[in-house]
């Protein structure tokens, strides 16, 4: 499961990251983070039997926690399958099948919002 984690460093500069693996003993895989000398945003993909118990830990340690049921959705009556997403996507989220029909493999998805700007018809939408 995906959570995505935001923190200021208001708070309390201690690694939230890291002492929530320490705390739960939950192996956590930063999929992609950006963090700077105030705040902070992280998206985390934990296994989906400790997502509570991750969640929970990092709200008690100050962060805001949202979990992702998905990850990126394609409007399938605004795509016209130009494939303009697929360049763009770092993580190959997107590719045509045999038929020229765009694919979404959504848990591949880091949600960096790339493919969003890069859609001509607006038929991406994050799950935010």
């Amino acid at each position: 499961m995906k959570l995505l984690v935001t923190f200021s460093r208001k708070k309390g500069k201690k690694p939230i990251i890291a002492q929530a693996v320490r705390d739960t003993g939950v192996l956590i895989n930063v999929e992609r983070a950006v963090i700077d000398s105030s705040e902070g945003e992280a998206l985390i993909d934990v296994p989906d039997e400790q997502c509570k118990l991750v969640s929970d830990t990092m709200i008690r340690l100050g962060a805001t926690v949202h979990i992702l049921e998905h990850g990126i959705s394609v409007n399938e009556s605004e795509c016209v399958d130009c494939g303009a997403c697929i360049s763009i996507c770092p993580r190959e989220v997107f590719s045509l099948d045999k038929d020229f029909r765009l694919q979404l493999e959504e848990e591949k998805c880091v949600l960096c919002g790339k493919c969003i700007e890069a859609c001509p018809h607006q038929a991406l939408t994050l799950p935010l």
